[in-house]
Formats: C-alpha cells, sequence, structure tokens
C-alpha cells in the first residue's frame, strides 16, 4: 500500500519475520572479512605447498601443465575440514576482538543483552560451518580426492623421467615394493644395478627381481635380462630363474591401467559408510593392528573434524573478550597459537588411536573435548 506522498510502506508479514535481528546482523557482518581472509590465506598457504610439490613434473619431469591444473584443483577440497575451523576461531577471535576494543561488548551487557545471547550468534554461525564442513567431507571430497590421486599418477606416466633416484632404497607405498638403482642415466629413461623387492605376508620378501639395465617404457619398467628369485614363507630362497624382458609396472607391480581401473584406498577417497564397510570387511577377515586403527581414526575424523568449528567458537569467543582489548595482532597471535595446539593434539590422539592405545573414536574427539569443555568454563566464569 501506498501512502498520500507516493512512498511504500515498510516490508510487514512473512518478509518482516525473515529478517535477522539487528543484533545478529550486526555480528555476522564482523564475522564475514575476517573468515573469508582466513580461509584465503590458509588456502593458499596450503595450496602452495602442494603446487611446489607438484611443479617439479612440470619443470624436471615434463609433465603437462593441464594435468598437474587438474591434481591441484581437484586437491581442494581436502583442505576443507582443516580451513573452515581455522578460519572460524580467527573469524571469532577478530570480531569479538574488534568489538571489546571499541567497549561495544560491555555496551550491549549493560543494555541488558546478556552473555549468553551474545553468544548465540557466533555459535550458529559456528553450526552452519559445521554443517557445510561435513556436507563438504562427505559428498565432495571423496570423489574430488579420487579424481586428483588418478591424477597424480597420470602425471607420473606421462612424464619423460621417472622419479628415482640413485644409491636410494625406496618404498612403494601402494604396493610395499622396494626399489634400489645403483645408478641413473642422464636421460632418466635407462638405469643400471635395478633391486626390487617385493614383501611376502609374514614379513619375508617372496620375491626379488635384479637387472643390471632397466628402461622405463611407458608405464612400465622393462628390465633386461633379468634374474627372480621366489622365496618361500619363512624367506628362504624357493626357486630361481631368468627372463631376458620382464616388465614391472608403476607404481611397482602394478600397471598404470589396472591402477586408474581400481578405486583408491586412500580414506580421504571415501565417504563415511564406505569406510565404515571396509573396517567391517578387515574385520572379518581376522585384520586388526595399526592398518584398521588407522581406518577407524580416519571415520572418527570425517565427523570430528568438521565439528570443530563449533568447538572453536567455544574457546575463541572468552579468549576475544579477554584479549579484545589488546588488539588485532594479538587477535591473530592466539588464532595462530590456537590452532596450532589443536593440530598439535589432533596429532597425538591420530597416533594413540592408530596404534590401538586408545580407542580410535575417543582420541579423534580427545581435541575437541579439551577446547570445548575449556572455551565453555571460560565463558561461565565470564558470565559469573
Amino acid at each position: 500500500m501506498a501512502t498520500m506522498s507516493g512512498a511504500r510502506s515498510a516490508p510487514i508479514g512473512p518478509l518482516r519475520r525473515l529478517r535477522l535481528p539487528i543484533l545478529d546482523t550486526y555480528l555476522i557482518a564482523e564475522f564475514l572479512p575476517p573468515f573469508a581472509f582466513a580461509f584465503l590465506a590458509f588456502f593458499l598457504f596450503w595450496g602452495f605447498n602442494i603446487f611446489f610439490l607438484a611443479a617439479k613434473y612440470i619443470i624436471e619431469a615434463g609433465a603437462p601443465v593441464s594435468l598437474v591444473m587438474q591434481f591441484l584443483i581437484y586437491r581442494i577440497p581436502q583442505s576443507i575440514p582443516m580451513a573452515f575451523p581455522f578460519a572460524t576461531f580467527f573469524a571469532t577471535l577478530l570480531g569479538i576482538g574488534r568489538l571489546m576494543g571499541d567497549n561495544e561488548v560491555n555496551a550491549l551487557r549493560t543494555s541488558g543483552v546478556s552473555l549468553a545471547r551474545f553468544a548465540l550468534t557466533p555459535l550458529i554461525f559456528g553450526i552452519g560451518i559445521f554443517l557445510c564442513t561435513w556436507a563438504m567431507n562427505e559428498f565432495v571430497a571423496p570423489r574430488s580426492v579420487e579424481i586428483s590421486t588418478r591424477t597424480f599418477y597420470q602425471i607420473v606416466y606421462h612424464a619423460s623421467t621417472l622419479p628415482l633416484d640413485s644409491q636410494i632404497y625406496r618404498r612403494d607405498p601402494m604396493t610395499g615394493n622396494v626399489i634400489f638403482v645403483n645408478n641413473v642415466a642422464p636421460d632418466h629413461q635407462s638405469m643400471n644395478g635395478v633391486q626390487i623387492f617385493e614383501p611376502g605376508p609374514r614379513g619375508y620378501w617372496s620375491r626379488s627381481i635384479q637387472a643390471q639395465l632397466a628402461l622405463v617404457a611407458g608405464p612400465t619398467l622393462l628390465m633386461k635380462d633379468a634374474i627372480v628369485v621366489q622365496y618361500d614363507e619363512r624367506g628362504y630362497a624357493q626357486k630361481q630363474y631368468e627372463a631376458h624382458n620382464l616388465r614391472v609396472g608403476l607404481p611397482l607391480g602394478e600397471s598404470a591401467e589396472q591402477f586408474i581401473s581400481t578405486t583408491s584406498a586412500d580414506p580421504w577417497a571415501m565417504n563415511s559408510a564406505q569406510l565404515a564397510a571396509q573396517i567391517r570387511a578387515l574385520r572379518s577377515q581376522g585384520i586388526g593392528g595399526e592398518a584398521v586403527g588407522n581406518l577407524e581414526t580416519s571415520l572418527a575424523d570425517k565427523l570430528a573434524f568438521p565439528f570443530a568449528a563449533v568447538v572453536s567458537v567455544l574457546i575463541a569467543l572468552p579468549m576475544a573478550i579477554r584479549f579484545g582489548r589488546k588488539g588485532r595482532v594479538m587477535g591473530m597471535a592466539l588464532a595462530i597459537v590456537g590452532f596450532f595446539v589443536y593440530y598439535i593434539m589432533t596429532v597425538a590422539a591420530s597416533v594413540f588411536g592408530s596404534t590401538g592405545k586408545v580407542d580410535p573414536y575417543v582420541a579423534a574427539w580427545v581435541p575437541n573435548a579439551v577446547f570445548g569443555l575449556g572455551g565453555i568454563a571460560l565463558l561461565w566464569s565470564d558470565e559469573h
């Protein structure tokens, strides 16, 4: 309805009810700029680290730039579970710290706004980030990381050089095979004095392959006049024979086509349901130990890492109230130190969980419990 002067009246009804209260709008406006800054800073640091690791395949190995860029882009979702909680922690410290520095928090509390009401908006903001992070971690990251991993191996297979160094025993993480090369030619396509050791089920080698000359032939290593020795379960040589042209796939013992056509065993490339199914399958086969412990810890982290966004608010809010008047530099320093301490606790808990010293699911939630309870205690102290 228009007034006599032609101006429209203020919106009423459902549209007005959809608007956030002024206090919540004001607080969210304080959070968003530092949140975006911290997220981009974390992402750039993480991204440049990955880029420099991959850049050697462009500079030294002649890998296609398009494949390297595809590898980097599809790796982005892997950083989200740590980037979002850090950005939330940083935004709460700087946003609330700025309000404390200008005495706006004291003014709000003097006017009758309780600390619980004041903390509600940051907590809802943290819960929203938690849900977003969980969804990314559950539905986007697994497929993205799987594509990125396959792309990385395509980079290795398409590179004009082989990433092997001379006089160094190198273990292939995909198969457990160990390779030793006495000398790599300048063209990185041929090598002398090659030895490959394939592990057996009981800790002994099941087979060894030795050749004076080996050549890179596409996705395989062609070993000339190789001597193959097979071992029994106790590690004793059982059979020996010669092979004039023996091909070993890269990763050693597996061809490129076989690897790319199978699903990666990387926990980052599986969602919670797939990871839980793999754990049950291993348990049903009688397999346990650190291998299963790592998977169980990764499964617990699928929820524990995203929930760190809520915990970040709980611990950052009272810290900002106490130290906010000391300025933005103090807020940045607290954010970095707090994140570092949380990361160290996470790594330590992961070690205890994966080795069976502590239940993996309990270990994954210990850092959240410590920080969360500490934050609640500080908030209670500030309120009373």
